[in-house]
């Protein structure tokens, strides 16, 4: 999997995370959203990968999926970045997964920053 990054959207994810924010992972969320079968792209701050998470293809962001979550996505897309509507956008050539990319902090120390 290759992820391309617009300048826009690498400086939108340092803003709002942080610097210490490295560690990304995409993944099909389908916790609470009542999708039975697929879930919602998003991408997840982490402390760490997961041993079974593999490396996508992503500079200047770090960014890791899970095998299982392959078969949702393309094998190129792009992570871009609307200051006007603040909102992430996940796309390849195909499609638009969505305009509205969730991005969540799950990493263990966030009430401490």
């Amino acid at each position: 999997m290759e992820i391309k990054w617009s300048a826009e959207a690498v400086e939108a994810l340092r803003t709002r995370f942080g610097p210490d924010a490295r560690i990304w992972k995409l993944v099909s969320d389908s916790e609470g959203c009542g999708c039975a079968v697929s879930g919602v792209p998003t991408l997840w701050a982490l402390d760490a990968p997961l041993p079974d998470d593999i490396r996508a293809d992503s500079e200047p962001v770090a960014l890791w999926y899970e095998k299982r979550h392959e078969v949702y996505f393309d094998d190129v897309m792009r992570i871009t970045y609307d200051a006007a509507k603040r909102s992430f956008t996940l796309a390849s050539d195909g499609q638009i997964y969505t305009n509205r990319l969730a991005t969540v902090d799950r990493r263990t120390e966030v009430g401490n920053r």
